[in-house]
């Protein structure tokens, strides 16, 4: 299989029942993520010193 960013080689790489294919040349690796976050609540310096003095 070639790799589809650089077209090297791509190395099969299993742990247990799950497997992954990756490419040594590039750092490819074909594993799902999720790039959505949630937004980040933010904290106010009032929390925040009531926090630290609590």
């Amino acid at each position: 299989m070639e790799c589809p960013r650089c077209q090297g080689s791509l190395e099969e790489l299993s742990l247990g029942e799950a497997s992954t294919v990756s490419c040594p040349h590039c750092a490819y690796a074909d594993i799902p993520v999720e790039h959505d976050r949630p937004p980040e609540e933010r904290e106010s310096w009032r929390d925040a010193f009531n926090r630290f003095y609590e």
